[in-house]
């Protein structure tokens, strides 16, 4: 397969000979990047090959140390995002950019508000935005607190915030790894019909049935330098992750049939209150399951279906339910969260930066967050940083932690991709009975997600009892063993992987099936 240069006069935004260092890395090297008016152009690569990095010079928050930037032929100088709004350059990032006290609604308009007599016109600034939802089908609650909504929810707010101020050149950051299937499909709408106002989109995603279904070319990363770029239409997913990763990529789960062992989580009724006391609707109502050991259990439903608040009940994250759990025997329902990390649980969390990492500590200290106390870090209240380190050192070689030096990376300076490999291998890797994991591959790319699947599935086979929490039904429908399906707060059905359709969860998941009742199959 052929990488050409895609040759045309009427490039809108054109990044030549780009350089971008950090301690201890070479983020871009030479990259040359040309978009077309009106085109979709994918940027496509593994966790920490630059891409991220690429489009932030592009948004003004960085600066390059090397190489020029055009727009419409001439040579441009973006010091900030507001020389880059000027200029009519939107971003959507992939961690969002927005404060949580305030309404979706005033983050929409922050920065950018129209006032009269030094009051803000809101009611304007209403109507633009409910307007701007109801034709790209972007739903929202305008008067919500961002701190009080989903992450999906929070991805349509940072979309609203820039399609509100009228970009022409929009730059999507992993736009879809927090949405569900349906709303994939609407935001996939939503750039098609963007593009069609002859709007241009730079769109970053590891996911490359997506990247198939919306770009027209395709531009490839790997390790900082540029591979080279391709017409979709002349390529294939596989050639494709070959680009990316250097190497074929098994895109399929290769796993034996599961040999379940005993029940080492049961949960029991469990309920958990609206915090909204205007609400009087559970978020979770009178949930029973189990998962085995030797097994992986799916739980599958469009976002803000209860999952979240479930996942917070069993982990200790919020203590204020009704029900029961218990583990191995033993009810952990009133247990600390030191308790049962201590004590067989795991957690990949749902939202690395709230509730996975401290992003202002280096990331060995991030590696041992929930066994720093123990004999083999610690010595007479002292810590052991050798061993802290040594064993960092170790999940970063064996996850492909890519980091700019090593344990000693500041956290957040890391791309968000290789946080999440920082947070998976440091859960699969501790001593437990149960691994739950929220989105687990978030944001990885397709050798990350082969690697980390694998992993999943060897776990398994040890005896490890798995719960997964995916948006991702060929996630779910690949590497689990058993299906239970949220809707509203309730499971609504048990299926079996092997048995059940695409098409036929998807009903499930809208609320049309149900096969589930107070924790019977029926």
């Amino acid at each position: 397969m052929a990488c050409d240069t895609y040759m045309s006069d009427n490039y809108i935004i054109e990044m030549l000979n780009i350089t971008k260092e950090f301690p201890g890395i070479k983020a871009n090297d030479d990259i040359t990047l040309q978009l077309k008016k009106g085109e979709i152009l994918a940027l496509l690569g593994e966790n920490g090959a630059g891409k991220s990095t690429l489009m932030s010079v592009l948004f003004g928050l960085y600066k390059p140390d090397f190489g020029s930037i055009y727009k419409n032929g001439i040579e441009v100088t973006i010091n900030d995002p507001n020389d880059a709004t000027a200029l009519g350059i939107g971003m959507v990032h992939q961690h969002f950019k927005l404060v949580e006290c305030f309404t979706v609604l005033d983050n929409i308009i922050l920065g950018d508000e129209d006032t009269k007599l030094g009051f803000i016109l809101k009611k304007d600034a209403r109507k633009k935005v409910q307007d701007l939802m109801d034709r790209y089908g972007l739903h929202v609650d305008l008067d919500a607190k961002v701190e009080d909504i989903t992450v999906g929810m929070q991805q349509r707010t940072e979309i609203l915030k820039m399609l509100y101020r009228d970009n022409e050149i929009l730059i999507f950051d992993e736009p879809t790894a927090v949405l569900t299937p349906q709303e994939i499909d609407e935001l996939m709408k939503v750039m098609r019909n963007l593009s069609n106002e002859g709007k241009s989109i730079l769109f970053i995603s590891h996911k490359l049935n997506e990247i198939m279904a919306i770009a027209d070319r395709v531009t490839v990363l790997r390790k900082g330098k540029l591979v080279g770029t391709v017409e979709k239409n002349k390529t294939t997913v596989e050639e494709l992750s070959t680009l990316m990763v250097g190497r074929p990529v098994q895109l399929e789960v290769k796993k034996d049939e599961a040999k379940p062992g005993k029940t080492v989580l049961e949960v029991k009724n469990i309920t958990v209150k609206n915090k909204d006391k205007k609400s009087a609707k559970d978020l979770v109502k009178d949930v029973s399951f189990y998962v085995r050991e030797g097994e992986i259990v799916c739980i599958a439903g469009i976002d803000g279906n209860g999952q979240t608040e479930l996942v917070q009940a069993l982990t200790g994250l919020n203590p204020h339910f009704s029900g029961e759990i218990i583990f191995k025997g033993e009810n952990y329902t009133n247990k600390t969260i030191r308790y049962r990390n201590s004590h067989g649980f795991s957690h990949i969390p749902e939202d690395r930066h709230k509730d996975g990492l401290i992003l202002d500590f280096r990331l060995d200290y991030n590696e041992v967050l929930q066994n720093y106390f123990e004999d083999r870090f610690v010595k007479n209240g002292f810590m052991k940083f050798k061993e802290i380190k040594e064993y960092s050192d170790k999940l970063i070689e064996k996850y492909d932690v890519r980091s700019g030096q090593g344990s000693d990376t500041i956290v957040r300076s890391m791309s968000g991709g290789n946080q999440q490999k920082a947070i998976v291998g440091r859960e699969m890797e501790r001593e437990h009975s149960l691994l739950i994991a929220v989105q687990p591959t978030r944001g990885l790319d397709v050798g990350a997600i082969e690697f980390i699947h694998s992993e999943m599935v060897k776990k398994r086979d040890e005896g490890d009892a798995i719960l997964i929490v995916s948006l991702e039904l060929d996630e779910v429908m690949n590497l689990s063993d058993r299906i239970y399906v949220m809707y509203e707060g309730e499971i609504v059905g048990e299926v079996n992987p092997k048995e059940v359709t695409i098409q036929e969860l998807g009903l499930y998941m809208a609320g049309a099936k149900r096969n589930y009742y107070g924790g019977e199959v029926l």
